[in-house]
């Protein structure tokens, strides 16, 4: 099983002062900046995945890369522009979620066949119009026309997309996206996609689904897929699911789910390889948009804040495990929290159990070796895509420990 991450230009400063908080004057960010496979010991991932929509722009406005960094990509290409490890795969993706409201998507084959290999991508998925909805009891007459149209149309454009992979003897290996909005209409494209010659496809529009519905689909597939065709899932992790979809013809998938919990999840931001953590808040004064509203408004001293903070700080780095260094920490934590006011809810309690369990402590991964209690911080993009990169390795871990998949992937009798 192969796991990608979706690219979003997420990298950490190896310059970055956690002492003072501040970078390096003479920091250019893609240049020397560094991303996951470079900071752990080695890559959390199988490959990555690139969507055309954050590097060009889409119909919602531009792209998470700059000009000079798209400029960059397409001059060095991805592998050299990611600086990849040789065993690193790229994948390409169009970014179907930016157009989703679109009548059609407002990409061409042809310019995303020039996106591919101009970056050099290993693989490429073909355009999609992405279906959202799933009415498993509803057939292809009596399903809304919408979706059927927007399948047939994801059809069309695979079968043009391969055509010209063919034709013009590109590089790029292709994979045909598969949409749907039940088991039959997934099985279906899956067997078009098949006839048009992909041995490779993407099930997109699943995020939404119970793990329940994505294995009737996939039992679904079983009745018409190849025993060479390989299946992977858009933005699905499910990892306690993974070895059981393994058995149904999935070899990969992509999601950003564990990165990004490191710091959008309200509790479980800090992985293990069977629990996870809340991350101690130390919200900065000069960062936090809510802190400096109170600041301004004048409900909340600056002075007081700033003293609150430097004290959290200077008792967390001063956290030996022992009891009483977990109280003053504790004792600064809740202080500054009742001055910040910046949460509904207090973590005093989820922050006790994280500190009594210190599980950076006993983490073998680059990053926690190297920063200790400081990747534990919710404070800042330096340390939480840290954190988000430990939860990768975390992942990557959990993966190696999946049964290996059956040699035969297919239940057609």
């Amino acid at each position: 099983m192969k796991f990608y991450f979706p690219d979003s230009q997420d990298l950490v400063s190896p310059t970055y002062d956690f002492l003072q908080d501040e970078y390096s004057p003479f920091r250019v960010r893609q240049r020397d900046d560094r991303y996951a496979h470079e900071v752990l010991g080695r890559a959390p991932y199988h490959g990555i995945l690139v969507s055309k929509a954050i590097v060009d722009g889409s119909v919602k406005g531009a792209g998470k890369y700059t000009s000079a960094q798209r400029a960059r990509l397409y001059r060095l290409g991805v592998e050299r522009f990611f600086r990849l490890p040789k065993n690193i795969d790229s994948l390409g993706d169009n970014g179907a979620f930016n157009y989703a409201d679109e009548l059609v998507p407002p990409v061409s084959v042809a310019e995303t066949l020039d996106f591919y290999e101009g970056c050099g991508f290993t693989s490429g998925i073909s355009v999609d119009h992405i279906i959202f909805g799933y009415e498993p009891n509803h057939d292809f007459e009596t399903v809304a026309s919408a979706w059927a149209e927007r399948r047939l149309l994801t059809l069309r454009l695979a079968e043009e997309f391969i055509g010209k992979v063919v034709d013009q003897k590109l590089h790029v290996e292709p994979v045909g996206a598969a949409q749907g909005w039940s088991p039959a209409s997934y099985a279906d494209s899956v067997l078009q996609l098949q006839n048009m010659g992909y041995q490779r496809i993407a099930l997109g529009g699943m995020v939404p689904l119970k793990t329940a519905d994505i294995m009737d689909c996939l039992l679904a597939i079983d009745q018409v897929r190849q025993p060479q065709t390989e299946l992977h899932l858009l933005g699905i992790t499910r990892i306690a699911s993974m070895a059981a979809f393994a058995q149904h013809g999935v070899a990969s998938f992509d999601s950003t789910s564990a990165f990004r919990q490191a710091f959008m999840d309200d509790r479980d931001n800090f992985h293990t390889a069977d629990d996870s953590f809340v991350a101690l808040r130390v919200p900065q004064v000069e960062g936090n948009p809510t802190l400096r509203r109170g600041i301004l408004s004048g409900r909340i001293s600056q002075k007081d804040a700033v003293k609150l903070e430097r004290a959290c700080l200077k008792a967390l780095r001063g956290f030996d495990g022992s009891q009483e260094s977990r109280r003053v920490a504790l004792s600064a934590l809740a202080e500054y929290e009742l001055l910040c006011q910046t949460a509904k809810k207090s973590y005093i309690t989820e922050y006790d159990r994280t500190l009594q369990a210190a599980p950076w402590s006993d983490c073998a991964c680059t990053l926690c070796r190297e920063l200790g209690i400081e990747i534990a911080i919710f404070r800042g993009t330096e340390r939480n895509k840290r954190r988000g990169f430990h939860n990768l390795s975390v992942l990557a871990a959990k993966m190696e420990s999946l049964p290996a998949k059956p040699t035969q992937r297919s239940n057609r009798g």
